[in-house]
């Protein structure tokens, strides 16, 4: 079973549903699809997983969503897609790639520390403020982000 990224084209619609189980604003994700440039991971010629990569500044590009289909996950999916991120930063001569999630984010915390992110900062009360419905995974109310960092300059 091959995992293929590939670039989402032109007037093609973004995966909506797969969107939103990572990001629950609808209106959100439309602002970043916008500036952004999709990525699908397809598996068995399904649309298995997607991400959103955007450029932050000069020397920082984002993965703004990252979701996987539940069907799919625990296939190594996100950590392909994280991966393609990385060499996309890397080709275009990035520094850092970024990433933020909620507080009660255990799962998606472990994945992105154990694909390269460190822990940059804590935004408190970010989920209360930008969203109008309360967030709850594993129990936690989701109320602040987590931003994370992966340097992709290697040192010389």
């Amino acid at each position: 079973m091959e995992i293929v990224i590939r670039k989402m084209q032109g007037n093609n619609a973004a995966p909506m549903d797969l969107l939103l189980e990572a990001d629950p604003s609808e209106q959100n994700i439309k602002q970043y699809l916008k500036k952004g440039t999709v990525f699908l991971a397809e598996l068995e010629k399904n649309i298995a997983g997607v991400m959103v990569l955007m450029p932050i500044s000069p020397a920082s590009m984002e993965i703004m969503n990252l979701a996987v289909d539940e069907k799919f996950r625990g296939k190594g999916i996100a950590k392909k897609l994280i991966a393609h991120a990385k060499q996309a930063c890397a080709d275009q001569n990035m520094d850092f790639l970024e990433i933020g999630t909620g507080n009660s984010s255990l799962d998606q915390l472990a994945l992105y520390q154990k694909c390269g992110f460190r822990l940059m900062k804590v935004i408190e009360n970010y989920f209360i403020v930008h969203y109008s419905e309360p967030i709850f995974e594993n129990g936690i109310q989701c109320m602040d982000m987590v931003r994370l960092k992966m340097n992709i300059k290697k040192d010389s």
